[in-house]
Order: structure tokens, then C-alpha cells, then sequence
């Protein structure tokens, strides 16, 4: 975008950095962006992120609330959040999702899958 943003541009800049989306002026728009309109004229195209930046998205929002440290570092509790909270974002339905989870965790594969199992136990129990 320009020095002079739009006004829909600024009021959706905390949405776009939430989801990994960047806003581009509509004449460097895309046929794959989503071009939005104010008072019926284009003021502002978004540009949506690959799947493959998803779970690095997801993994980086989970250690911010986790305060910023490294995931190898948590209590095994805290890693058992961790993984229910990706699971409830759907970071396992991404193509080596378990895998990449666990590296960042510093977990096996069988770790993570062992959290999801006792995760999935508690729900049915509840």
C-alpha cells in the first residue's frame, strides 16, 4: 500500500496481521486476492497466505501466549495445551502438522498423538 493508506486498509491492518494477509493496493491486485470496496470503489485488495505459512502462523501466536519461549522449553502440561489449542485451529488437518508440532515442541510424533488421544478420552468423558 501507499504512504496514504485507505481508511479500510488501517481499520483491518490488526485482522490482516492475525491471519497472515497483507493489503495491497487494488491496481497491484491479484485474480487471487480479495479485492474490497468502499462507497462502491475499490480501496484495497487483500493478499491471503499460502497454507503453507498456516502452522508457522499458528505455532508463532501460540508461543506469544505462552510468553514468547521457546515450545522445547514448556512443562509437559503446558505442551499438552499447547497441542489442544492447534488441535482447536485445525493445525493437524495441514500435511505433516503432527510432525512439525512435535519438532517445535521437541516431542516424538508419538508424543503428540498420545496428547490428542488423551485430549479426545477427556472430551468424551465431559
Amino acid at each position: 500500500m501507499s504512504r496514504e493508506e485507505h481508511p479500510l486498509a488501517q481499520a483491518i491492518k490488526p485482522l490482516l496481521d492475525a491471519v497472515g494477509a497483507t493489503a495491497v493496493s487494488p491496481a497491484e491486485a491479484r485474480p487471487d486476492d480479495v479485492l474490497l470496496e468502499w462507497e462502491e470503489q475499490p480501496a484495497v485488495a487483500v493478499r491471503l497466505p499460502g497454507l503453507e505459512s498456516a502452522l508457522d502462523r499458528l505455532l508463532g501466536e501460540v508461543r506469544r501466549q505462552f510468553g514468547g519461549v521457546e515450545l522445547t522449553t514448556l512443562d509437559r502440561a503446558s505442551k499438552q495445551r499447547v497441542v489442544a489449542q492447534l488441535e482447536e485451529r485445525g493445525a493437524f488437518t495441514i500435511r505433516h502438522g503432527v510432525e512439525t508440532v512435535a519438532a517445535a515442541l521437541g516431542v516424538s510424533r508419538f508424543t503428540v498423538y498420545n496428547y490428542l488421544n488423551r485430549q479426545q478420552a477427556n472430551g468424551k468423558d465431559s
